[in-house]
């Protein structure tokens, strides 16, 4: 028998039965030590491999891996995740396949993932009678922005095949919850960043090469993003998920700050004390109508539902990844494009 219903609000995590999916990637594994660092029985879901590789999770302190029950799976494989869900008072969904240029080439799998994934773990919470589960959506399923900043009644556009898939499971979160009464949040974060982030992401890959290369090679420099700290991140996570206000709703987490590509390789340049030229890589750049040129985020909901507001400026999140990534790069190839 739980003991949260659909209807409480969480006033402490403490010994609170919780599932995530997608614990050992870069947001997950944050979410992780956080609710373990709020006390909660964290059941955490990582992708399987002959290697026993439990991602990001290998990497955090052994007192909050030890406190992490671990389970590798699939999270299209619909046994998985109801063994995942069983019990759990609280699901944060966050298994999915980011990459957006590997979506061009391999949109059946990021579908697979993203959006049958998403229906698996909707029907196993509906099964098990979930009191909370929290959906993870995208800043990208906005495409390039017709308004901003960008509230969540903007439009939704599919502008690469990963953010349709988003667009997918977000649409499948609303259904479960209108058809169901499935008690869904959809929380949808704008570029978030960090330590322990790969290169699929543009602030890791300025960092790594700006840190080993004798130029920085990227794609377009115009793309103004609301680039948002991972513990913010998190911390809206967990706001929202805390709140029955938000079932049934969605969620935006960003600034309300955007800065370009451009903008960003300047500021870590500045923090580094380098000055390196800067080359545009075709290779990197995105067809001309997938490319999302702006993504300015209007927080207003989260604050006023839950209280968030961000506490980490884009200076100080990028001196701690710099930090990180510094005494990491045997985890990074600066030269390589990753998808």
């Amino acid at each position: 028998m739980t003991r949260l219903s659909a209807s409480d609000a969480i006033g402490s995590w403490r010994d609170l039965r919780v599932a995530v999916t997608g614990a050992g990637g870069f947001v997950g594994s944050h979410l992780a030590t956080r609710l373990v660092e709020e006390g909660a029985r964290v059941k955490a879901l990582v992708h399987y491999n002959s290697r026993n590789d439990w991602g990001h999770l290998r990497s955090l302190p052994t007192q909050v891996v030890g406190k992490l029950e671990v389970l590798a799976g699939d999270i299209r494989e619909p046994r998985a995740v109801r063994e995942l869900v069983d019990g759990a008072e609280v699901v944060f969904h966050l298994a999915a396949l980011i990459g957006i240029p590997y979506s061009y080439t391999s949109p059946t799998d990021v579908v697979q993932t993203n959006v049958l994934g998403t229906l698996n773990v909707l029907e196993a919470v509906r099964d098990a009678r979930t009191p909370r589960v929290v959906i993870t959506s995208t800043s990208e399923v906005y495409g390039t922005a017709i308004y901003g900043p960008i509230d969540e009644v903007h439009p939704l556009q599919g502008q690469s095949p990963y953010s349709a898939s988003k667009i997918g499971s977000d649409k499948l979160g609303e259904c479960y919850y209108r058809s169901f009464g499935v008690p869904v949040v959809t929380v949808r974060p704008f570029n978030t960043f960090g330590p322990r982030q790969s290169t699929r992401a543009v602030i890791p890959t300025i960092i790594t090469q700006a840190l080993t290369c004798d130029r920085i090679r990227l794609g377009s420099l115009e793309p103004k993003r609301d680039f948002t700290f991972v513990r913010d991140t998190v911390d809206g996570f967990v706001r929202c998920a805390a709140t029955p206000a938000c079932v049934g709703e969605v969620v935006n987490l960003g600034t309300g700050v955007e800065v370009s590509v451009g903008r960003v390789v300047e500021l870590v340049q500045s923090i580094l004390g380098r000055s390196l030229p800067v080359e545009q890589d075709d290779v990197r750049l995105r067809p001309a109508k997938s490319e999302v040129m702006r993504l300015l985020c209007n927080h207003e909901k989260a604050s006023r539902l839950t209280g968030w507001e961000p506490k980490h400026t884009l200076e100080s999140g990028l001196t701690e990844t710099i930090e990180w990534i510094s005494k990491h790069l045997d985890q990074y190839q600066s030269r390589a494009y990753a998808i």
